[in-house]
């Protein structure tokens, strides 16, 4: 009995890049991590009469949802996906600085790594997920101050706040700005991650939404833009592994 001969990331994602032959090659570009072919591309683009946010919306995100989506999948892993997010950011930094106005953006997110850990790999992988769903990432790195999060959370005004840990002791810092939030009127979602925490000590958090993982982030965001509350976002992944 013949068995079908199971497809490789590259044909997979050959069969998803957009149709319109220049924004397919940038998407192509992100997707294989190239740096290079990217701005090379996105050059040619723009002294073609692209606009450098069309290329943005229409190449470079497309091209990093593509490699979200195989992860997603486990057919790609996380040298694959932080090479292909250097090779976007460098292309949104690209057509940024030919832009004459700003992308639009669903909305604001910012994230960190809990005061007393510097293992940010997980944090990465949540960022690029946000940035290639369309959401601005504030990205205040790792082993972050109590009152740098809620400076930040003060300044930007953010839909939500992400925080990852890895070291099971640090995670007492997420108690610590959960209540700072809340003594400063700051009622956000604050999801929470990493192998420092579990299920059961985000839900002891008044404002906490617990994320096993990262690949569910953007999908938490969407619902947030969708008016969902603390408390439904908190019933709804409680049982799942997210």
């Amino acid at each position: 009995m013949k068995t079908g001969k199971k497809r490789s990331p590259e044909e997979i994602a050959a069969e998803l890049y957009p149709a319109d032959p220049t924004e397919r090659k940038i998407a192509e570009a992100v997707f294989n991590g190239d740096e290079d072919k990217v701005i090379k591309c996105l050059k040619e683009a723009i002294e073609s009469g692209f606009d450098p946010l069309y290329l943005i919306d229409k190449g470079l995100l497309p091209g990093m949802s593509i490699v979200s989506l195989l992860y997603d999948e486990n057919m790609l892993y996380l040298p694959d996906i932080i090479m292909a997010s250097n090779a976007m950011n460098d292309g949104i930094e690209y057509c940024k600085e030919r832009s004459s106005k700003m992308p639009e953006l669903k909305g604001k997110v910012v994230s960190y790594v809990v005061e007393g850990d510097i293992h940010d790999i997980g944090k990465k992988i949540v960022t690029v997920l946000l940035i290639a769903k369309g959401f601005e990432v504030v990205d205040l790195g790792k082993d972050v101050p109590v009152n740098e999060v809620i400076d930040s959370v003060k300044r930007e005004d953010p839909i939500m706040l992400t925080g990852t840990a890895l070291i099971t002791m640090a995670r007492y810092s997420f108690r610590e700005v959960n209540d700072r939030l809340i003594e400063e009127g700051l009622r956000i979602p604050f999801l929470c991650g990493g192998g420092g925490v579990n299920r059961d000590f985000v839900s002891g958090l008044e404002l906490g939404v617990y994320c096993e993982d990262g690949a569910c982030v953007p999908k938490i965001a969407e619902e947030i833009l969708n008016g969902a509350t603390i408390g439904e976002l908190r019933n709804k992944y409680v049982f799942l592994s997210v």
